[in-house]
């Protein structure tokens, strides 16, 4: 029965190594190690032998069907490696397929535009983490201890924090101002920097609203700083952004980390300034809050109100592209459609 195994074992081998195909490679395989094989019914035969032949017939006829299993896959592999996947040869004079090139997010786009202009007036880029905290987003920024910003119908507090005060108390940060503190306590005045960065409200989203959305803040400290250095900053920003005047207006308004506060209005692009849902109806977009910085907020950074001042501007990021590029509903830039992204493109 030895010899018997050893043919099996020189035969099958044969037939493993010239299987040209993996449908031929697997009736071999069937052959060789299936339920009907040789070696299958020698095992099955082997209940007529003594103990000690058992023995030695089994061990012989295990390692038979191990060289068996290991040659087979051995062979699957050359097989599959030197197997064409086309069905047809390949004409190599063909010209390829053109590659679809990716493009920036008009978001992110206006994002670089913005930065270029601010370095060219001397500015640092700024940037912190997107969770904040009471301290940095509320606290330090003159908010009043039951202001409605600080409820969790306007702002995302993290779960387990919610019971604690101040810097322990952690939010996804509802604007950007609390940046402002964090790094004057850091590098300290004269001071001139824009930070842009992702914001997050709980609100209701409409064509003007989104519950994220970015910011792109900038704030000058210095001595002496006059309010009609602001408004010239502001005038140029939109001009460098938009490659022509642009017709702007300022409002007053409040906001407890300014003093006096203003809402800076851009006449509506989309409609042309004869009024549309973007603007409410009235002709203009409000694209960025600004004003003096408060004292309050300057002895948060450690400096004297009394010798230094600033400016600040918070621009509505996502309303500016709206207004370059004639987009009615701002919930477009998140929905993911490629059919709108690649217009930009």
């Amino acid at each position: 029965m030895k010899e018997k195994l050893e043919e099996i074992k020189t035969k099958g081998l044969e037939k493993i190594e010239t299987a040209k195909t993996l449908a031929e490679l697997e009736e071999v395989r069937k052959e060789l190690t299936g339920k009907k094989s040789e070696l299958s019914a020698i095992l099955k035969s082997m209940k007529t032998l003594s103990p000690e032949e058992k023995k030695s017939i089994g061990m012989q006829s295990t390692e038979i069907k191990k060289t068996f299993e290991n040659k087979l896959q051995l062979k699957e592999e050359e097989i599959i490696e030197n197997t064409s996947v086309l069905k047809e040869p390949i004409d190599l004079t063909l010209p390829g397929k053109k590659v679809s090139g990716g493009a920036l997010h008009p978001i992110t786009q206006m994002k670089y535009d913005l930065n270029d202009a601010f370095l060219s007036l001397g500015f640092e880029v700024y940037s912190e983490d997107d969770i904040s905290s009471e301290k940095y987003a509320f606290d330090n920024l003159n908010f009043a201890k039951n202001h409605p910003a600080r409820q969790s119908m306007d702002t995302y507090w993290l779960e387990g924090t919610e019971d604690k005060e101040g810097a322990e108390k952690l939010c996804l940060r509802p604007h950007l101002t609390g940046a402002s503190v964090r790094y004057l306590l850091k590098h300290g005045a004269p001071a001139r920097f824009i930070y842009p960065g992702e914001v997050y409200r709980n609100e209701t989203t409409d064509a003007r609203h989104e519950r994220a959305f970015f910011q792109y803040e900038a704030l000058i400290v210095d001595k002496d700083i006059s309010f009609s250095s602001g408004i010239v900053m502001i005038q140029t920003i939109l001009e460098k952004v938009f490659g022509r005047k642009i017709k702007t207006r300022m409002r007053e308004g409040f906001f407890p980390f300014t003093e006096p506060g203003y809402e800076i209005d851009m006449e509506c692009l989309v409609c042309g300034g004869k009024g549309c849902k973007v603007c409410n109806h009235n002709g203009w977009i409000e694209v960025m809050p600004g004003g003096v910085i408060h004292p309050n907020v300057l002895r948060s950074a450690n400096l004297d109100p009394d010798v230094w001042t600033g400016f600040f501007i918070n621009i509505g990021l996502d309303r500016l592209v709206m207004m370059r590029y004639g987009v009615d509903d701002v919930r477009l830039f998140r929905n993911a459609d490629l059919r709108f992204l690649k217009q930009f493109k």
